[in-house]
C-alpha cells in the first residue's frame, strides 16, 4: 500500500474487477464499514454520455460510530463524507484507492476530529493492507 499527496491510500490486484469489489467491501465491513453508496461510473458515462469507457466504481463507505463523532465534532466535515473507496482497472491489474481519513484533520482544525480521523485512517489502512495480503 502507497500513500498517494497524503490525501489517499493505494494497493494493486490481480483479481478480477467484481472480485476487488467484493473482497475490499468484505474487509472494510470487518472494519466497521458500510457501503451506503456504490457510483458505477463506467455504466453512468455510457448512460449519460454515450462513453465506453474501463470499469470505474466508486464506493461510499461509513462507519456510523465515528461519522456521527465526527459530525458532532464539526458539521461542516459531512463535505468530506463517506469516506471514498475507488476501484478501477489498469493494464492488467486493479487498483483500489481510499481517501486518507487524515486529511479531514489538515483541512478542518479540530483535535477530536483529529482523533476520529486518526481511527478511522488506521481502520481504513487494516483493511487495505488484508486486502493486500490476501
Amino acid at each position: 500500500m502507497d500513500s498517494i499527496g497524503g490525501f489517499a491510500l493505494r494497493t494493486r490486484t490481480s483479481l478480477g474487477f467484481e472480485e476487488a469489489i467484493e473482497k475490499i467491501t468484505g474487509l472494510l465491513q470487518e472494519q466497521g464499514f458500510g457501503i451506503l453508496t456504490e457510483i458505477d461510473v463506467q455504466a453512468t458515462l455510457k448512460a449519460k454520455l454515450g462513453i465506453n469507457t474501463s470499469p470505474y466504481r466508486i464506493l461510499g463507505a461509513c462507519n456510523p460510530p465515528f461519522a456521527h463523532r465526527a459530525l458532532e465534532a464539526e458539521p461542516l466535515v459531512g463535505v468530506l463524507l463517506p469516506c471514498n473507496v475507488v476501484v478501477w482497472d489498469e493494464g492488467d491489474s486493479r487498483v483500489v484507492a481510499a481517501l486518507e481519513p487524515n486529511i479531514m484533520a489538515k483541512v478542518i482544525d479540530n483535535e477530536t476530529l483529529g482523533e476520529v480521523a486518526r481511527e478511522v485512517s488506521a481502520r481504513i489502512k487494516t483493511a487495505l493492507t488484508a486486502f493486500e495480503q490476501g
